[in-house]
């Protein structure tokens, strides 16, 4: 089937098999492994992007590893590497991940910084209950996850969601 989908601006439009997931689509079309395969069954988060109806709408966080390519048809996509500024400054998020120390490994960065990404979009001044409980879908293998909900909290505080930074 050709599909055609916005990835964090640009349009790209691939011949796919009709059972290709979307994390695959775009680590393997459209060349940008940020986003993770972890455990091929939504438990980890590590291929969380942002998932958008291509009309400027609202962005939703999905896991790209349980939801197929051509169901992203006609949408947009942002990925890990779609959030910072077209001058190449991070995400408010992203700084935030940096400056509190939210990453260890680094494998299950990119899902968590989209997921805080979509949890700010949708709550205003969140608190730490509600940043735990807004990234318990995102698993992190170093538990690292006091600075990880320190970083959330920080990007909450300067006013971070996706309407910040890059392309949404």
């Amino acid at each position: 089937m050709q599909i055609s989908v916005t990835v964090n601006g640009t349009t790209h439009t691939h011949d796919v098999e009709p059972r290709l997931l979307l994390v695959q689509f775009l680590r393997e079309s459209v060349g940008l492994t940020g986003t993770k395969i972890g455990c091929d069954t939504s438990s980890c988060g590590a291929c969380t992007v942002l998932l958008g109806d291509g009309a400027g709408g609202a962005a939703e966080s999905v896991k790209s590893c349980t939801m197929l390519a051509v169901q992203a048809d006609g949408r947009s996509v942002t990925t890990i590497e779609g959030l910072a500024g077209p001058d190449g400054a991070m995400h408010p998020v992203q700084e935030a991940f940096r400056e509190h120390h939210g990453l260890q490994c680094g494998f299950c960065t990119a899902g968590m910084v989209m997921a805080t990404v979509s949890l700010l979009d949708e709550l205003d001044g969140p608190t730490e209950r509600d940043v735990r409980l807004g990234l318990e879908g995102n698993l992190c293998r170093c538990t690292g996850y006091h600075n990880i909900v320190q970083a959330a909290l920080a990007a909450a505080h300067e006013g971070a969601g996706a309407s910040s930074g890059g392309t949404s």
